[in-house]
């Protein structure tokens, strides 16, 4: 995944912000939309986009463009810079693949252990019981 690359296809849209700021809510943009096109995408090798797209397909509207926002801050270029950071993120998880899971035997100490403790408690209960006479 080549960051610059996919810094250059994002797509940046400034918006007017919800919630508390007064007047200044109404006048400034501060809230930024990022939109990543996972299928136009030149920057992800065909592997990684098939990845991208069944781990975030729930995220992705149709056409598979990922939409993130960010209006934490005041500032737009702030927000600008916590999206993208966002972004990255939900990227890398996405496109990390899992190690594969190794089967391992249950060691034979183990089972014996297990065995032993058994016969134990068999042995208590046995004893507890009228002998046969």
């Amino acid at each position: 995944m080549n960051k610059e690359k996919i810094v250059s296809e994002l797509t940046f849209k400034a918006v007017r912000s919800s919630g508390a700021g007064g007047q200044n809510v109404n006048k400034v943009s501060s809230k930024v939309v990022l939109g990543f096109n996972v299928n136009a995408s030149l920057a992800l090798s065909e592997a990684e986009k098939i990845l991208a797209l069944t781990r975030l397909a729930s995220r992705l509207t149709d056409d598979g463009t990922l939409i993130l926002q960010c209006d934490e801050d005041r500032s737009q270029l702030r927000n600008k810079d916590i999206v993208i950071k966002r972004f990255f993120m939900v990227m890398e998880a996405a496109l990390k693949t899992d190690k594969p899971r190794i089967a391992t035997k249950v060691p034979k100490a183990v089972i014996k252990r297990r065995i032993e403790g058994k016969r134990r408690l068999s042995d208590k209960k046995q004893n507890r019981r009228k002998p046969d006479v």
